[in-house]
């Protein structure tokens, strides 16, 4: 079981990710990651190691406009005492946009490890909420989101 603090100081790791990458801090996300971390993007792609996502992720960011996550925290869990799981949904507004873009929402995932006293990221896992055939499961989520966005 999962004590608050341990939840909180979590909660905070995946806040980091998601504020560093709102920020388009390539440097910010990759300091997050375990030497041998992982990181899956939205389109499939695989980096390990904090110094594979920091050159990943610099051409992205110097390149393209990336929208900032809008996102809900749907669970904090603990595996075992140096081990916790954050499962998120997300969305994003693109550039010059109002509303949130359903074909961009994602679930989240993220795997931490205490190393040394601190929680660093292992894997982080961004996989589009496509719902192929379920039109009104992009609707829920999207309209999840919007609450979260518009709060």
């Amino acid at each position: 079981m999962i004590n608050a603090e341990e939840s909180e100081e979590i909660y905070v790791l995946y806040q980091q990710l998601i504020d560093a990458w709102n920020k388009r801090d390539a440097n910010g996300m990759a300091e997050l990651f375990t030497n041998e971390g992982e990181l899956i993007g939205f389109d499939g792609s695989l980096t390990s190691g904090s110094n594979e996502v920091f050159s990943h992720l610099k051409p992205i960011f110097e390149e393209h406009p990336t929208p900032p996550f809008v996102y809900k925290i749907k669970g904090i869990r603990k595996l075992d005492s140096d081990t916790g799981i954050v499962r998120a949904i997300a969305g994003m507004v693109p550039p010059g946009g109002k509303e949130l873009d359903p074909s961009l929402n994602a679930h989240q995932t993220l795997v931490a490890v205490k190393n040394r006293g601190n929680w660093q990221i292992e894997l982080f896992q961004n996989t589009p909420a496509q719902f192929h055939g379920r039109p009104e499961l992009v609707e829920k989520m999207t309209n999840e989101l919007r609450d979260i966005a518009n709060s």
